[in-house]
């Protein structure tokens, strides 16, 4: 029976390669004696394959990638620096019972393949960097091992959990002695002068997240706060999240080897010595406290949002428009106004729909209609399959009446969306967003949604918004 027999945390700068730092790595000394001890602690545990989870290769919003070709093979000539490469066997045995375990688990994988570069535009099968630099260190040490190269996908941490699960119980179906490194940098905005800016979020993100890994509280990594995350803009989280999850029931013992910010961007290495089984799982715990989440959710909607939520259930269920109840309040059977239904999947935005001024005779049936084209036209996505629906998230923007303004002073990113006008060219942005910071900001993005150059003349109007959600 096959066994994980220890994982580690990398972080995967470039510029911690001497040919590619030439001198500046020096300024990361705890990082790299760290990753000299992770390297020679696997020659030590003389693994038979090394699984890799990436946040750099090919991303899918909706599943995990797993690379499928027989050799696995990348350089960082795109860092200037073409002579540090890679050449490893894949392990497709281990792949394939990967796979067949996510399956069984209904986790969407990718299989990435050359038949894959031709159905998914800009896929590309080279190792990239985050298998590539935690690699460069180890292989000094030890290279007698076949490699699994596996990239994250935007799923819920509960779902990158269970697929870690899945990783686990095909490793026992196997003679492997494996290990795991969740390959990942922490947040990149730690002080104006780095490459990203600052952001408060950020130190607070990478102190609780070492403190969680130093005092081995993983639901709490598990259950960290998505906007937190998000604005710190890690990208480590989700391979964490993948590599608790092959832990999971296993007895293990964390220590954080070092963290450094020196450039802006947090460098954690951390090991997870592995001694035994306790057959205490996490899983369960996570996926009840996922459904009563979502539940407490569903129970807290109001008219507006149950409404979104049912018009689009019913569509897909069914094919076919929902009718009105009598439950539906007065006001939206009353009243017209111009309307927004957004639709968000595990923090990620999955359809978002909407009228400037109102084409139905009242709110109620504008809400329906578009929600049903959030969830079924937008073209940045694909249509929203049935098994999606139990972990969609809805709100509604009713719109007030748009009114033109003469000067960016009368925005305000909170309390107003925009809306640019040029000929033909119509963009609008929603008031209040995450991510949106300035006005500025907000004119650069609606001007872009409308296709208008800043150098055109264009009209602005502002509005306000009731937002359900």
């Amino acid at each position: 029976m096959g066994n994980i027999v220890s994982s580690y945390l990398c972080p995967h700068p470039p510029i911690i390669i001497n040919k590619i730092g030439k001198g500046r790595e020096k300024k990361v000394k705890d990082t790299l004696e760290s990753l000299n001890l992770v390297a020679k602690d696997i020659k030590e545990k003389s693994p038979t394959t090394i699984i890799v989870i990436t946040p750099h290769g090919p991303v899918f919003r909706d599943a995990i990638a797993i690379n499928y070709q027989k050799t696995l093979s990348g350089d960082l000539r795109k860092f200037g620096c073409s002579e540090v490469s890679n050449i490893k066997e894949n392990n497709i045995k281990l792949v394939d019972k990967i796979l067949k375990k996510s399956k069984a688990r209904d986790i969407n994988t990718v299989k990435l393949d050359k038949e894959s570069t031709r159905m998914y535009r800009n896929i590309t099968l080279d190792l990239d960097h985050g298998v590539q630099v935690p690699l460069h260190f180890i292989d000094q040490e030890y290279n007698n091992y076949k490699l699994v190269h596996i990239t994250y996908g935007l799923l819920g941490s509960e779902e990158l959990y269970n697929f870690g699960r899945a990783i686990k119980n095909a490793v026992k179906e196997t003679d492997e002695r494996v290990v795991i490194i969740a390959s990942g940098d922490l947040s990149h905005k730690l002080t104006e002068d780095g490459p990203y800016g600052y952001d408060p979020s950020g130190p607070k993100f990478d102190r609780l997240l070492t403190n969680f890994i130093k005092n081995k509280k993983y639901e709490e990594i598990i259950n960290l706060d998505k906007n937190l995350a998000k604005k710190a803009g890690e990208c480590g989280l989700n391979s964490i999240n993948i590599m608790l999850g092959a832990l999971d029931g296993y007895e293990t013992v964390p220590t954080v080897l070092s963290y450094e910010g020196t450039f802006g961007v947090g460098y954690a290495v951390a090991k997870f010595d592995i001694k035994g089984e306790n057959n205490k799982s996490l899983l369960e715990k996570i996926n009840s406290e996922a459904k009563e989440k979502m539940k407490r959710l569903r129970d807290d909607e109001d008219s507006y949002v149950k409404l979104a939520r049912k018009s689009l259930e019913y569509f897909i269920k069914k094919g076919k428009r929902i009718n009105l109840d009598n439950e539906i309040p007065e006001e939206m059977i009353e009243k017209k106004a111009g309307t927004f239904v957004s639709i968000k999947k595990n923090g990620n935005l999955r359809g978002c729909i909407g009228t400037i001024l109102p084409t139905k005779k009242n709110i109620a049936n504008e809400i329906i209609d578009n929600a049903i084209k959030a969830g079924t036209e937008d073209p940045r996505f694909y249509s929203i399959q049935e098994n999606e629906l139990k972990n969609l998230v809805y709100s509604v923007d009713i719109l007030g009446k748009p009114e033109k303004v003469n000067s960016i002073d009368d925005l305000d990113i909170n309390r107003y969306g925009v809306i640019v006008t040029s000929g033909r060219k119509r963009g609008l942005l929603l008031p209040n967003l995450e991510g949106v910071n300035s006005v500025k900001e907000q004119l650069n993005i609606v001007l872009r949604k409308a296709n208008i150059s800043p150098n055109e003349d264009y009209t602005i109007e502002r509005f306000e918004v009731i937002r359900h959600n």
